[in-house]
């Protein structure tokens, strides 16, 4: 499936001109419904190993309420739980490439100055919806605008990429889990973004100036479609930030490389009997190569909700019984 993306202006390149979506195709059997209150957990086993996966949504709501009944006993259940990268670290000092094209970026001017009327109109209403000066879009890259406009309208808006993984950290923590978690290091993409073509920055702009248009009410009834277990409906929600990042050189390896230390997390906690609990962003999850396509393909167990007995469902998050 190719993203389309609506661009405003004479000579900007078409949809099929940006590169791949590499999340775009899902493994539609593995899109399910939840046959029991709150988010949907697929379980991946191999013998008397298993591990139970919980999708999240890669942008919600701060403090989003959802059904923790089922994620807790699961929890209390576990020896371990596998969570996605908790952030994204700059290492300037180590990456000359990457603190070049960050300097490249930068301009003694703010980005609308040099747009023409209708663009610069437009970039300035946008950005006053957020209380933001013109001053603080000083770079010289639409793809870099973009990505700080779309970054101010998630702050504005009470959005973020952090949440549910925070609170489950959190309570993995209090309860005295394990916690495998992974960081990677920016600096290579941020020395992309003066790489990318700017007709694709275009199109990221583009885009983040139609989510800040339409307003934020998309990804919050996506992300109550999560809470109550609809991942058709969690996986409707914009991915403007998930386009605009894919466009960068470099990307797709990193993207490549998340998906395939997810699994091989999952795969070391299925090398020995017990259960685990891991949480991966819903379409990395269930795209084609995402992770349990992955492991599937492994030859592991992938299984719904769908495919699990309630019996199952319930004796394996039965804390009394962890090992079950």
């Amino acid at each position: 499936m190719t993203v389309a993306l609506t661009l405003g202006h004479p000579g900007a390149p078409a949809a099929q001109d940006l590169p791949p979506d590499p999340d775009s195709a899902l493994v539609e059997e593995l899109v399910v419904t939840a046959s029991y209150p709150g988010p949907v957990f697929w379980r991946v086993s191999r013998g008397e190993a298993r591990v139970w996966v919980l999708g999240v949504p890669s942008l919600a709501p701060k403090r989003q309420d959802w059904e923790r009944q089922r994620f807790e006993r699961y929890l209390a259940a576990s020896g371990g739980v596998i969570l996605p990268f908790n952030g994204l670290k700059v290492r300037l000092g180590g990456s000359p490439a990457a603190a070049v094209g960050y300097l490249r970026l930068r301009s003694s001017r703010p980005f609308e100055v040099g747009r023409d009327a209708g663009g610069r109109a437009r970039f300035a209403q946008a950005r006053g919806r957020l209380g933001q000066p013109a001053e603080r879009y000083s770079v010289s890259s639409p793809l870099a605008a973009g990505l700080m406009l779309h970054a101010d309208w998630l702050e504005a808006n009470a959005l973020t990429t952090t949440d549910p993984t925070k609170l489950i950290r959190l309570l993995a923590q209090q309860g005295g889990k394990p916690v495998i978690q992974r960081t990677y290091d920016l600096g290579p993409l941020l020395g992309a973004l003066a790489r990318t073509p700017t007709g694709v920055g275009e199109a990221c702009l583009e885009a983040v100036l139609e989510e800040v248009e339409m307003g934020p009410e998309a990804i919050r009834s996506a992300s109550r479609a999560w809470a109550r277990g609809d991942v058709a409906g969690a996986l409707a929600a914009e991915r403007t930030w998930e386009r605009c990042i894919a466009a960068t050189p470099g990307a797709q390896a990193f993207d490549a490389r998340f998906k395939a230390d997810m699994a091989g997390d999952i795969r070391k906690a299925l090398a020995r009997p017990g259960v685990t609990l891991a949480v991966v962003p819903l379409r990395p999850l269930l795209s084609e190569g995402g992770v349990l396509d992955r492991l599937r393909r492994e030859g592991f167990t992938v299984e719904t909700p769908e495919d699990v007995r309630a019996s199952d469902l319930e004796t394996e998050a039965d804390p009394k019984d962890p090992g079950s």
